[in-house]
């Protein structure tokens, strides 16, 4: 049996007519261009791990051409520290094509190393070569890279205090923002007289119950972390509260239909399904955490990163204070860096969602 031609002109009917006489083939054109996502554009390139190299050896030509305007005194650290980085980044491009899995972690991140490995060298020419900006407050490169190296010993005891009060506080302010987050999200009386106080408590400045946190507490230790977890505590209570109030009713609909209780609806389908605006939570806690550990060590604290800060800038050793700035960077993106592991570890469905 023959099937006439189509001659209409209308772009329904020949769409009709098209997805009737071949099912098949229509239906897997998006999953086979969906199964091929488009490569990123540097790894169309080979050659661009070698951008590292090139921007390494640029700042120590740089370095080693210039004459030092800003201080007199000779520099070692800094050219031996970039003559490692040549050969490391040497190392990296030759061994790109025996090891495809290290090609695939390397090459994404080498534009973005050499644009770092670039803006050192820019604050090495405006400060040592040009000195376009004066000692004490604008140290250069080799005077950092000494005082890590020097103060390796404090600053690495400054770390462990600022660990152990960064713990204290963040865990204390957590537990007690969980606990009144998921109380005002699920019961209406109690987000009915606890809302009041939040609006007005929580928006104050952790660093604004300094004056009272001395007197309260008896030490500088106490008082330090009682305001890192007054810091913690409110965007953990807003976030969570608002995560617990807006689960769907028909999750809990099914689950009280299966014989539920108050305890089962609250920590097996609530807290679960808030769990993405408790990391949000976390997250913007972990930031206020740091903010109010820097001020709170500068107080009575006898030791930390914070404390180290004060004290540099007390002597302007400026170049120890730009030191303990670079420990303190490093410091909270690991933290932020494994809070996120653990994100993505439990909240699988939507990893990728938020990236650090």
């Amino acid at each position: 049996m023959s099937t006439a031609p189509v001659t209409s002109s209308d772009p329904a009917q020949l769409t009709a007519t098209t997805s009737a006489s071949a099912p098949d083939s229509t239906a897997a054109i998006p999953i086979a261009t969906a199964a091929l996502p488009p490569p990123a554009p540097w790894t169309l390139r080979p050659l661009v791990v070698a951008l590292p190299l090139l921007a390494t050896g640029a700042a120590l030509a740089l370095h080693l051409g210039l004459p030092n305007r800003q201080s007199p005194e000779p520099t070692t650290i800094y050219p031996r520290a970039l003559g490692e980085a040549i050969g490391l980044f040497l190392l990296l491009a030759l061994t790109q094509w025996p090891w495809p899995w290290l090609a695939a972690r390397y090459r994404p991140r080498a534009p973005l190393l050499a644009i770092a490995v670039l803006a050192v060298a820019a604050w090495d020419l405006i400060t040592l070569k040009l000195a376009l900006l004066p000692l004490p407050y604008f140290p250069h490169p080799e005077l950092i890279l000494r005082s890590l190296i020097e103060d390796r010993a404090v600053l690495l005891e400054s770390t462990y205090h600022s660990l152990v009060l960064l713990t204290s506080g963040y865990a204390t302010g957590v537990v007690i923002g969980l606990v009144s987050g998921v109380l005002i999200g699920w019961f209406p009386s109690v987000r009915y007289w606890a809302m009041p106080l939040l609006k007005v408590v929580g928006p104050i400045p952790a660093t604004a119950w300094i004056p009272l946190a001395l007197i309260v507490f008896p030490t500088s230790f106490q008082s330090s972390v009682a305001l890192i977890a007054m810091a913690v505590w409110f965007p953990v209570t807003m976030l969570t509260s608002s995560g617990i109030s807006a689960v769907r009713l028909s999750y809990l609909d099914v689950a009280r239909t299966m014989g539920a209780g108050q305890a089962y609806l609250v920590f097996r389908v609530a807290i679960p399904s808030a769990l993405p605006n408790i990391f949000l939570g976390l997250f913007m806690g972990l930031g206020a955490s740091f903010l109010t550990l820097v001020v709170a060590e500068m107080l009575g604290v006898k030791a930390g990163l914070g404390w180290y800060v004060s004290w540099a800038q007390g002597w302007a050793e400026y170049g120890k204070v730009y030191a303990a700035l670079v420990i303190i960077a490093a410091f909270f993106s690991t933290i932020m860096t494994l809070l996120f592991k653990v994100r993505d570890r439990l909240l699988v469905w939507q990893k990728g969602v938020l990236q650090w």
